[in-house]
């Protein structure tokens, strides 16, 4: 998207929370995506990826932080902010 710095993005969010790049995820509609996979305590109490989309402004990366920080998916509830953002992508099920 223009107008996005996504080089400061990124270096914010690999300086705070483990990070991983991936090629294209096939939501291009939805960019900037970030998935948030749970962490092993995160999947052990039952935590599924969340899939955020249209992240796109500085004040959404830190909401991602402080969540990630917490615990994120399986251990802290998702923000009621972050569930604006979080879409299901097509071919997968949704989120129980």
């Amino acid at each position: 998207m223009t107008g996005v710095d996504h080089a400061a993005q990124t270096a914010r969010l690999e300086a705070a929370v483990p990070l991983r790049i991936s090629d294209c995820l096939d939501v291009c509609d939805q960019a900037n995506v970030i998935v948030v996979q749970p962490s092993a305590t995160g999947r052990a109490a039952g935590g599924r990826p969340v899939w955020l989309g249209l992240v796109n402004d500085p004040e959404a990366t830190e909401d991602i932080i402080t969540w990630v920080r917490s615990g994120g998916p399986g251990v802290a509830p998702l923000p009621e902010i972050l569930g604006l953002y979080a879409f299901t992508p097509p071919g997968r099920p949704a989120n129980p």
